[in-house]
């Protein structure tokens, strides 16, 4: 089984209307529909563009305005995921539950179905300034592909989660993210390595580029897509199939071999899934 997965550099610039932000959308999608991707993942809040776009009388939107654009969201990507016939992981979307803001990665199916798993774990500046609520439950995924989680930038830097993901059957793991810098990008890209390594699974990762000047917190960008897979014979010596150009705006594509995933499990150079020592520490059940 294999499937094949285009992961999104999206640029971040000043829009005037939700019909540009729309049209950029589409033609990623267009761009990764013509190397025939299956699965297409774009970045951890995107969609925070569409607060440049600002209100009528020049003033900036906020991050409480963007629940707003939900609907619209929504309605955007499931027609773009049916018209395409491919999976869409909308990147994440800032939704309103009561009075809670929760950052949620969006799972597109080409027949129509949407899911939804928000960031479990959220950073400092998501709870300070921008008065975010962490999830509270953690699901997997099935495709006609096999069995993905979606995990969102700092989450992939716990250890917990993604055995538990990979204990729910899980072999794809999507973590779409945002960094501002090299610090943050790197602790997300060391530890979806880590990840690949401990739990034997496929990581896609991208991240946001470009900048949004009147958007709080969302001025400056440093972003780069990659595919990590485990570091054994069968696959590449470093863990990358594919990686972007830091901070351009394009896309990587990549074929993921399931089967190869279930060979090292069994007969790999280290079996690090099957060698965990449940005798001497806890694991999930």
């Amino acid at each position: 089984m294999k499937m094949r997965v285009s992961a999104v550099q999206y640029h971040l610039h000043t829009i005037s209307s939700f019909d540009e932000f729309a049209a950029q959308c589409e033609h990623y999608i267009k761009t990764a529909m013509e190397f025939d991707a299956e699965f297409i993942l774009f970045p951890e809040f995107f969609t925070t563009q569409l607060l440049s776009i600002g209100r009528e009388d020049g003033s900036s939107l906020t991050i409480d305005d963007l629940p707003r654009f939900t609907e619209s969201y929504r309605q955007l990507f499931s027609n773009l995921a049916k018209q395409y016939n491919v999976h869409i992981i909308g990147g994440t979307h800032v939704i309103r539950k009561g009075d809670h803001l929760n950052n949620v990665a969006h799972l597109f199916y080409p027949d129509g179905r949407i899911g939804e798993q928000a960031k479990l774990h959220i950073t400092p500046t998501e709870v300070n300034e921008w008065n975010m609520t962490p999830g509270e439950d953690f699901q997997v995924f099935d495709t006609d592909k096999g069995r993905i989680a979606m995990l969102t930038c700092y989450d992939i830097e716990f250890p917990e989660i993604v055995r538990i993901a990979k204990a729910k059957g899980a072999d794809v793991i999507f973590c779409p993210s945002c960094t501002d810098d090299r610090h943050g990008f790197h602790r997300v890209r060391y530890t979806s390595h880590a990840r690949a390594v401990e739990n034997q699974v496929y990581v896609v990762g991208t991240g946001t580029v470009g900048t949004l000047p009147t958007v709080d917190f969302m001025r400056a960008n440093f972003g780069q897509a990659a595919v990590i897979t485990p570091n054994d014979i069968p696959f590449p010596p470093k863990g990358i199939l594919v990686e972007g150009e830091v901070n351009n705006d394009m896309i990587v594509t990549a074929d993921l071999d399931l089967d190869l995933l279930y060979e090292v499990r069994e007969r790999g150079a280290v079996t690090t899934w099957r060698d965990r020592r449940t005798d001497l520490y806890p694991d999930w059940k």
